[in-house]
Parts: C-alpha cells; sequence; structure tokens
C-alpha cells in the first residue's frame, strides 16, 4: 500500500470512529480494539501485510487520542532527531543521515493542536506572545517549537529523541568514539574530581558524552544537575538532584534561568554541579562554583575547538558580568576548569572525541593548554570514511594534585 493510500484509509477510518463512536465513553484499551475491528473489516478483501496493518491501527488511535503521525515516527528507535517545518516537511535524522518523510501533517491546523498537546503535558505555554518555548515530552525527548509569525514556514518542531538506554562509556568504546584506555584515564579523572568541561558543535555528542562521564562519578555522592530541559540519566546514585529551568509565563513573569539554579544549587550542599549547557551569563556562576569547592563539577558548550571554548567562556562571563577585566576572565577560567574534551562529527557523520587537553594556568596574558590526547587519522581514511584514534601526546599531566589528594594516581 503506498504512502498517500495509507494515509487516505487512515483519515476515512478516523472520520468514521469520530462520527460513530462516544470516545468519552470508552477507554484506551477498548478504543484500540474497535479501530482493529473496523480496519480488519476495512481490508477484508484486500491483502495487506500484517506490519501495515499495525501502522494503520497506530496511525488512527494516534490521531484521536495521541500525537498523530509524530508518535508512529517516535517508535522508530534508529530515529535520534525529528524536524518539522511546517505541516508538510518533515525531516528525520536516521543512523546519522537526513532524511524527508513522505508523511504529512493534515493541515497547519493539525500541526499547531499537537504543539499546544506537547507543551501542555509539560506545564508549558506557547502562543503568539510568546512564540519560542523549550519543552520535553513525557519520554524526555527535548523538544523546541517556534510558532509564526517569528517561524515563515509555519510552526516549527525539533525533537532530539531521549535514549531509552543511557549512552555508557562501553558503548561509547564500541562506537569507536574512546579508547578502554581513554575510558579509564577519564575515569580516573572523574574520579579525583577534576572540572571537567565537554565542547563541540551542534550534534557532537555533547549530552551523550557528559551523560557517560556523569556515570564514573562516584555513587555516595550529592549531585546537582541543572539543565534546560531535563535529559541526564544518572544512574545508581541516590542523593541526586535534577533541577531543571523554567521560561516566563504570558505575562513575562515566573521565569527560573540556568544562573538563578547555580545559585540556589550553591545553597544546597552539592559536592558535584552538572550543568547541561553553558550558553550565557550562567557561565560566571559555574566558573565560581568550580572555585570554591565544588571540585568534580562538569558542563558543556558550544565551540569549534578547545581554543575556541576558551573565547566562548569569555564571551559568555561578559554577558554575566559586564565590564569585568579580561585578565580576570581568564585567570578565572584557568583556575577553574581542568580538562576540555572536545568533539566533532566528521564528515562521515560519525562522531569522535578530538582533543582531551589540560588547562594548565594563566600566563603573560593567556591562558596555557596542555593536550594530552589528539585525534589522528589513519591509512585507512577516505573523502567518505574516517578512521583513527586518539593518541597520546608527549606532553605529561601537569596538575597532578587532585590524583595525589584522591588516592587515584597513576601515569596519565
Amino acid at each position: 500500500m503506498q504512502a498517500e493510500e495509507l494515509q487516505k484509509l487512515v483519515q476515512e477510518i478516523k472520520k468514521y470512529v469520530l462520527d460513530n463512536i462516544v470516545l468519552m465513553n470508552v477507554s484506551d484499551e477498548e478504543l484500540e480494539k474497535r479501530i482493529k475491528e473496523i480496519v480488519d473489516e476495512r481490508l477484508s478483501d484486500r491483502y495487506v501485510s500484517i506490519q501495515q496493518k499495525l501502522l494503520i491501527n497506530q496511525q488512527i488511535f494516534s490521531s484521536i487520542r495521541g500525537l498523530g503521525l509524530l508518535d508512529t515516527i517516535m517508535r522508530d528507535d534508529n530515529i535520534t532527531e525529528v524536524m518539522i517545518n511546517g505541516p508538510d516537511n518533515i525531516f528525520i535524522e536516521k543512523n546519522g543521515k537526513l532524511l524527508k518523510l513522505d508523511q504529512k501533517f493534515e493541515n497547519e491546523r493539525k500541526l499547531e493542536d499537537i504543539i499546544q498537546k506537547i507543551v501542555g503535558m509539560a506545564g508549558r505555554e506557547v502562543n503568539q506572545a510568546n512564540p519560542i518555548v523549550d519543552t520535553r515530552l513525557s519520554d524526555g525527548s527535548r523538544v523546541n517549537v517556534v510558532l509564526p509569525p517569528i517561524s515563515l514556514n509555519g510552526a516549527i518542531v525539533t525533537i532530539r529523541k531521549f535514549s531509552k538506554n543511557p549512552m555508557t562509556m562501553g558503548q561509547l568504546i564500541r562506537y569507536g568514539s574512546i579508547t578502554p584506555e581513554i575510558a579509564d584515564v577519564l575515569q580516573t579523572l572523574v574520579r579525583s574530581k577534576y572540572n571537567i568541561f565537554i565542547s563541540g558543535g551542534t550534534g557532537s555528542g555533547k549530552t551523550t558524552f557528559l551523560n557517560a562521564l556523569s556515570n564514573y562519578i562516584p555513587k555516595d555522592e550529592r549531585i546537582i544537575t541543572i539543565e534546560d530541559s531535563a535529559e541526564l540519566q544518572i544512574s545508581g546514585i541516590e542523593n541526586l538532584v535534577s533541577l531543571e529551568t523554567r521560561n516566563a509565563n504570558a505575562s513575562g513573569s515566573g521565569e527560573i534561568t540556568i544562573r538563578d539554579l547555580i545559585k540556589s544549587a550553591l545553597r544546597m550542599r552539592p559536592e558535584r554541579i552538572v550543568v547541561g549547557e553553558v550558553r550565557g551569563g550562567e557561565a560566571l556562576d559555574m566558573l565560581q562554583a568550580m572555585n570554591t569547592g565544588h571540585d568534580g563539577s562538569l558542563s558543556t558548550g558550544h565551540a569549534n575547538s578547545t581554543r575556541d571554548m576558551l573565547s566562548r567562556l569569555e564571551t559568555m562571563v561578559l554577558q554575566g558580568a559586564e565590564g569585568l577585566p579580561l585578565e580576570a576572565i581568564r585567570q578565572q577560567i584557568a583556575s577553574a576548569v581542568d580538562i576540555i574534551i572536545h568533539l566533532s562529527r566528521m564528515r562521515d557523520k560519525t562522531r569522535k572525541t578530538m582533543e582531551i587537553t589540560e588547562v594548565v594556568g594563566y600566563e603573560n596574558g593567556e591562558i596555557i593548554l596542555n593536550p594530552l590526547y589528539v585525534f589522528e587519522e589513519d591509512e585507512k581514511s577516505t573523502l567518505n570514511r574516517v578512521s583513527g584514534s586518539l593518541k597520546r601526546t608527549k606532553n605529561p599531566l601537569i596538575n597532578d594534585m587532585k590524583l595525589k589528594i584522591s588516592g587515584n594516581y597513576k601515569t596519565i
């Protein structure tokens, strides 16, 4: 059955259900059973595969009680990102590649109804007065919505799917992002309470890597996580507090920012603070937390290189403390951040760890970096495929005091 034919059948049966069944009087289970009976009856005189029948049943039920077409897309575990550019243009990222789907939403109104349902489930609101919102689905998937007139293409929805199985270092090793040796080094650095920043471009896997790294934190510590939309899946830690920002309401009040949450977290006796991503003035508060007894804190930031991450941090700190001398900012960064791990999305769409660098200190107006591991391509690399691994440089780890204090001392 072709996609257009399937969608037409779904619409016909949906209309029949809406016209002939009093929905408020039937449970979800009863409705699913009734839809199945109607579909079987309609298709009794033609061959349709079991998979297609199941898809038809799901789409009809979802369009009535769920999120419609979106439910079907979200069921595919191989899809990692969904990009909806108005009702007629739906793109997905599947197995690292961008694809356009044949399916469409019925109309703009149907798409906006689904958006309101998503936003409403999380207790947020989006409208012409507040046309941009970040929220999440019930499964934890991160959602960004932009409505007209801000968007000229109709309602825009971008969904970063939440992984059902939290990423581990073991999986990153299997994917070739790091080696067992480097995983062992990272575990030592985390347990020794080095402050670690993960940098990278959009889609480079920063949150995924942060999640894997967070699971090296000792299970008896008190951890505070701070995020725009909760994505981290830290397991095994009982004394874990997860905080999430809140957008302003329609009257412009009630906003809770990352910066507010960091300040609040400092009063909650954390041993470590994990910030999903710093984007602005909250970078100053994060650095101050790292400098005031909250060693072992972790965070991520957008940057194209390790050096670029330092420049970005300087800019973000200035947003939070305009007029602060650049020298003071660089000294603050150099004393707060111990390790920067830079990730990148390669030309073949794979995600690689490109560099693990130590921040040594501040000297002659510059922050001094000491690269420990650098990614090098090997002879198997081609224009379409990247092959290589992180190689240990000849530079020794200079700031080894935390290793000694923690009792985890080893050669890194």
